[in-house]
C-alpha cells in the first residue's frame, strides 16, 4: 500500500472502494446542504471543509444546496450570510441551488408513493401518533387512518396542497413498517399543513415536506454520490435508503446514479456552544452585539475578529476525518491563528495601559524618524519609519520603582532597549497627589551596542493616535458551558469578555483599513474592525502572542476510574456502572453518577443509541443511559423522535430513580 492511500481518512477509503468497484470518476459529486436558518458557525467549517475537500481532491464538482423545508425559520439574510461565509473560506461551489426546487417534483412523487400504497393521511393528533407508534422496546400499532383508500388519500392530499385544511389536521406519512426496530421506519411523516410565507416561493405552497423526505431525495435529483453528514443521521440512514429505493423505480432511466449516505464525527470545540438555536438566544438577549459579533463562534464573527480563512482551513486539517465525537480544545483554533499571522502579520507598536516617558538628556524640538522592521519573519515584508521624540508612552507594567533581577523591564536606575531606537536609564519619577506615577523620567544613551536585558515597545507622545481596542476573552467560563445537568449554559455566560481600551498607535496605522491585521509588537495579534473609521480607528484583539488560557486550566481531578477501567471504551465503563446502580447504598450511587457524567463526555451518539433498547427489567443500565444522554443534549445533541420516546417511557416506569432522571431532562 503506498504511503498516499495509507493518508486516506475513511471517507475517502469508501470512495477510493467504489471507483475500485466500477463507479465512474467523473459521475463524483458532493453538496453541502445548509439550512438557512442561522448563521454558519465553526462546526459548520468541517462539514464545509470535507465536501469542498473531496471536490477539490477528486476534481469533482460540489452543490450549495439549501434545505430551504422549514419556512417558519428560514430567512433571505441567512441565505446571503451562508454564501459569503463559504465563498471567504475560499470555497467555490458548481451550483446554487435550493430543496425548493424540487417541491414540484416531491409532490408528485408524493402522489405516485399513494397510489403505489406506500403513503397515506394519518389525521390523528401528534399526541395520538406518538403513542401509537410504540417505544425502542415496544413495536408500533397500525393507527386507524393506515387503511384508507388510495383514492380517499389522494383526495385529502391535494386538498391539504389546496389550502382546505388547519395546520395540524392531517398529516401525509410514509406506509412501511409500524413493528420495525428502527423507529424512523415506523411510517415516517412526509409532509405537514404549513400556512407560512417562503422566501422563495412566497405562498404558492401551504404544505411543506419534512427533512428526511427532501434531503435524500434532494441527493438523488441532483445525482450526488456521496451524501456525507453528521453521527445523528446515522439512525435515518435506513429511511434514506428506502425513500431513495422507491423513488429510483420512478425516475431510474433519468437519474441512474442512487446516492451512499455515510456518516462523520461533527466538530466540537471547547468553551464554545454549538447550537444555532443557542447561539441565537444570545443575540435576541442582546448579550452579543450580532451574530458576527467578534465574540461569537459564527464564521462571520471569526472573520470580524481577524481570524484568515488559512488559519481555519488549517484547523480543520487538523483536526481531521473521524468516526467518533470528540471536544477539541479551542487553544488549537488559536494556535492555528498565531501560526499563519506570525509569517504575514507586519509588526508594529501600540500602548494600551501608558505612562509618560520623559527623556530628560534629548533636545527638545528633535524628532528622529527610525527605521523599523516590518516582518522578521517575511523577507519580502520591508521596512518602515517610526518617529521618536523627547517624550513617549510605554504600557505601565513595564516600569517598576523597584523590582528584583528577574525584572527585566524598567525600574529605577535600570537600562532597557527601545525596540528600534535607543538604550534608556530610569533616573526619576513623577507621582500626582494620590502617589500614582505620572511620569518617568529617563536619559539616554546612543550607544546601541551596549548589552541589555529587556526590550520595551513604545510610541511618540507627539505623532500618537488614539484608537480603541476591544479586547476579548472567551465568552464562556466553562469548557462545555451546555454539558452541566442541572444548569443552563447561560449561567456560565463571562460578563467580562468584552474590554473597551483607549490605547496609542504609530502613526504608520493612519492609513487602514477594515480587515487589516498586525502584530502589536509583545501583545498580540489585532485586526481593523468593521465600526473603524478615519476619525476613529477601531482595532480587535484577535489572540495572544501565546496561550494565556493554559495555566488557567484547572487540574486533573484525583479520583479518576481505576486503570482496568481507563484501558476499556467510557461506553463499556457506564454499562458496567449501570448493571450495578440500583444494587448499592446511596452513597456509591452519588459516587458512580459522577463518574458517568465524566466518562459521558467520551460517548458519542452513535454508541449510546443502542441502550435505548435496553429491556425494561434493566433499570440500573437505563438509568446510566439517561444519566449519559443528559450530557450529550447539553453538548448540542439535537433531541429526536427516538430521544423522546426512551425519555416518555422513563417517565411511566416504577423505578422512583429512573423516573427522576428523566423528569431531571
Amino acid at each position: 500500500m503506498s504511503e498516499e492511500t495509507k493518508s486516506l481518512n475513511f471517507i475517502e477509503h469508501i470512495i477510493e472502494e467504489d471507483l475500485k468497484d466500477g463507479l465512474s470518476k467523473d459521475k463524483l459529486r458532493f453538496r453541502f446542504p445548509p439550512e438557512p436558518n442561522g448563521y454558519l458557525h465553526i462546526g459548520h467549517t468541517k462539514a464545509i471543509g470535507i465536501s469542498f475537500g473531496l471536490g477539490e481532491t477528486y476534481n469533482a464538482p460540489v452543490n450549495l444546496r439549501f434545505d430551504d423545508t422549514n419556512p417558519a425559520k428560514e430567512e433571505q439574510e441567512y441565505v446571503d450570510a451562508i454564501k459569503r461565509d463559504i465563498q471567504w473560506l475560499g470555497y467555490e461551489w458548481a451550483n446554487e441551488l435550493y430543496s425548493s426546487d424540487y417541491f414540484q417534483t416531491l409532490y408528485d412523487w408524493a402522489i405516485q408513493l399513494i397510489k403505489d400504497g406506500k403513503a397515506y393521511v394519518d389525521s390523528q393528533s401528534s399526541e395520538a401518533m406518538s403513542e401509537q407508534k410504540g417505544t425502542p422496546t415496544q413495536p408500533g400499532v397500525d393507527g386507524p387512518y393506515r387503511n384508507r383508500s388510495v383514492e380517499e388519500n389522494l383526495d385529502l392530499f391535494q386538498k391539504m396542497k389546496a389550502g382546505e385544511f388547519d395546520e395540524g389536521s392531517h398529516i401525509l406519512r410514509a406506509k412501511i413498517d409500524m413493528q420495525h426496530v428502527n423507529m424512523h421506519m415506523r411510517d415516517p411523516l412526509m409532509y405537514r399543513v404549513l400556512k407560512k410565507h417562503h422566501h422563495r416561493t412566497g405562498n404558492d405552497w401551504c404544505i411543506y415536506p419534512m427533512y428526511d423526505w427532501t434531503h435524500g431525495e434532494s441527493d438523488y435529483i441532483e445525482q450526488i454520490s456521496h451524501s456525507l453528514c453528521s453521527l445523528e443521521f446515522k439512525p435515518h440512514r435506513e429511511l434514506y435508503d428506502w425513500f431513495k429505493e422507491q423513488v429510483y423505480g420512478y425516475a431510474a432511466d433519468k437519474l441512474p446514479i442512487q446516492p451512499k449516505q455515510r456518516e462523520f464525527a461533527r466538530l466540537n470545540l471547547s468553551y464554545t456552544i454549538m447550537s444555532k438555536r443557542k447561539l441565537l438566544k444570545l443575540v435576541e438577549q442582546g448579550l452579543v452585539s450580532g451574530w458576527d459579533d467578534p465574540r461569537m463562534p459564527t464564521i462571520s464573527g471569526l472573520r470580524r475578529r481577524g481570524y484568515t480563512p488559512n488559519s481555519i482551513r488549517t484547523f480543520i486539517e487538523k483536526v481531521g476525518v473521524a468516526k467518533r465525537e470528540n471536544i477539541i480544545d479551542v487553544s488549537l483554533l488559536e494556535f492555528c491563528i498565531r501560526e499563519d499571522l506570525n509569517y504575514s502579520a507586519p509588526r508594529v507598536m501600540a500602548v494600551l495601559d501608558p505612562v509618560k516617558v520623559v527623556i530628560t538628556n534629548y533636545p527638545e524640538d528633535k524628532v528622529e524618524w527610525l527605521v523599523a522592521e516590518n516582518n522578521q519573519e517575511d523577507d519580502n515584508a520591508g521596512f518602515r519609519k517610526v518617529p521618536f521624540s523627547k517624550e513617549l508612552y510605554i504600557e505601565k507594567a513595564d516600569f517598576k520603582e523597584e523590582a528584583s533581577n528577574q525584572f527585566f523591564r524598567l525600574k529605577l536606575g535600570g537600562e532597557v532597549r527601545l525596540k528600534n531606537a535607543y538604550i534608556i536609564k530610569a533616573e526619576s519619577v513623577v507621582k500626582d497627589t494620590e502617589g500614582h506615577i505620572t511620569e518617568v523620567h529617563c536619559t539616554y544613551t546612543t550607544d546601541t551596542e551596549k548589552k541589555v536585558k529587556g526590550t520595551l515597545h513604545w510610541v511618540s507622545i507627539q505623532h500618537a493616535i488614539k484608537a480603541e481596542v476591544r479586547e476579548y476573552d472567551r465568552l464562556f467560563m466553562d469548557e462545555a458551558p451546555d454539558s452541566h445537568q442541572d444548569k443552563d449554559f447561560m449561567e456560565f455566560i463571562n460578563s467580562n469578555s468584552l474590554k473597551t481600551i483607549e490605547a496609542f498607535v504609530e502613526p504608520s496605522l493612519a492609513v487602514v483599513k477594515s480587515g487589516d491585521r498586525f502584530q502589536f509588537q509583545r501583545l498580540g495579534y489585532f485586526n481593523v474592525d468593521t465600526d473603524s473609521k478615519a476619525e476613529h480607528l477601531v482595532f480587535n484583539k484577535i489572540v495572544g502572542l501565546r496561550d494565556s488560557w493554559a495555566k488557567q486550566k484547572p487540574k486533573p481531578q484525583q479520583n479518576k476510574p481505576q486503570q482496568s477501567q481507563q484501558t476499556r471504551p467510557a461506553i463499556e465503563v457506564i454499562k458496567q456502572l449501570g448493571k450495578k446502580y440500583t444494587n448499592v447504598p446511596e452513597e456509591k450511587q452519588l459516587k458512580s453518577k459522577a463518574e458517568i457524567l465524566k466518562l459521558a463526555q467520551d460517548v458519542s451518539y452513535e454508541d449510546l443509541q443502542p441502550l435505548f433498547n435496553t429491556a425494561a427489567k434493566k433499570a440500573g443500565t437505563r438509568i446510566a443511559t439517561l444519566i449519559t444522554l443528559s450530557v450529550l443534549l447539553k453538548n448540542g445533541q439535537e433531541r429526536n423522535l427516538e430521544i423522546d420516546e426512551f425519555i416518555a417511557k422513563a417517565k411511566d416506569d416504577k423505578n422512583e430513580i429512573l423516573v427522576a432522571e428523566a423528569n431531571a431532562i
